[in-house]
């Protein structure tokens, strides 16, 4: 019996179980929210398409004691409206306020429930909130972890895959950091068709900061035309959660905890069974490194803040 959770079932949550559901990989499904009413909304309405996809996975909602023996946990609440109003710019760390009264309000009930699955989390500000999740709840490490970098990464693969006319799961590689303003593509880990991408640039003329630029530019543009994401950072999601349940021990970049800097940060790991299995420590160049030092300084500096922001 595969069993999941979302906590939120927003426009994140709602892609992340329209995914399960129609692919069939959920054979129990349990959807949490605040408002009662979407809950059951949503709960209805993906049983009423049941009887023209080809699985059945049972649907219940609002009940925290049924987390015991899930083994998945989205964690996908947010207040997107509120955070429109605070910044319209984008800035993903002024959805914090809100992010961190959800987690106050949902770590216990975690807790309580006897939850000792996997956790997967979607909240921005990614890094930060993953940790202030795992620490609130007692979860280890190993256990809880974010999206990440999996997305950015993502619209790296796209940007540059339209640049050489290829597949996007043709360029591999990976965007490091923080899910958010400080991250960057490392250029040495990527290749395109197997080949070297700095060494094809320099073949046409191609600067990579403008690449670079352009990948991080599409996602603002999406939040700018719809007001929120959903589709690609569900997909994201559900990856992540597929290799949880299949121990498929794949490399894949997320957000999860780095013992050297001493914070959640996006960065390549191996996910298994028992969630972050290992974290990959690939060689990055002087200047990559420099970088990634300063996305994950900026993580830990406003993590130290969380304690100290109004409720």
């Amino acid at each position: 019996m595969r069993k999941f959770a979302i906590i939120g079932v927003g426009h994140v949550g709602a892609a992340v179980a329209f995914t399960l559901v129609t692919k069939g990989i959920a054979d129990e499904l349990i959807l949490i929210d605040k408002n009662e009413g979407l809950a059951r909304a949503e709960q209805l309405d993906l049983q009423d398409m049941q009887g023209r996809i080809e699985t059945r996975t049972i649907i219940k909602i609002n009940d925290y004691s049924e987390l015991a023996d899930a083994d998945i946990l989205f964690i996908t609440a947010g207040n997107i409206l509120a955070y429109a109003e605070k910044d319209a710019a984008g800035n993903r760390w002024a959805e914090f306020e809100y992010t961190k009264n959800i987690v106050q309000d949902i770590a216990p009930k975690v807790k309580a429930s006897g939850f000792h699955g996997v956790a997967i989390d979607t909240m921005n500000p990614c890094d930060a909130i993953t940790q202030y999740f795992q620490e609130n709840t007692g979860l280890s490490r190993q256990q809880v972890f974010a999206t990440g970098t999996f997305l950015d990464t993502a619209r790296m693969q796209k940007v540059v895959s339209d640049q050489f006319d290829c597949d996007p799961k043709n360029v591999s590689g990976y965007v490091y950091g923080e899910h958010g303003e400080s991250q960057f593509t490392a250029w040495s880990t990527v290749r395109v068709n197997g080949l070297d991408i700095t060494e094809l640039a320099k073949e046409r003329n191609l600067n990579l900061d403008d690449l670079e630029e352009a990948a991080r530019r599409g996602g603002w543009e999406v939040y700018s035309g719809k007001g929120y994401t959903s589709w690609a950072i569900a997909t994201c999601a559900v990856k992540l959660s597929q290799a949880v349940l299949s121990d498929a021990r794949a490399a894949y970049i997320c957000s999860c905890y780095n013992e050297k800097y001493g914070t959640y940060v996006g960065q390549p790991a191996i996910i298994g069974k028992n969630g972050v299995e290992e974290v990959t420590t690939l060689p990055l160049t002087a200047e990559e490194e420099a970088k990634f030092k300063h996305s994950a300084d900026t993580i830990k500096e406003k993590f130290q803040t969380f304690d100290k922001q109004p409720n």
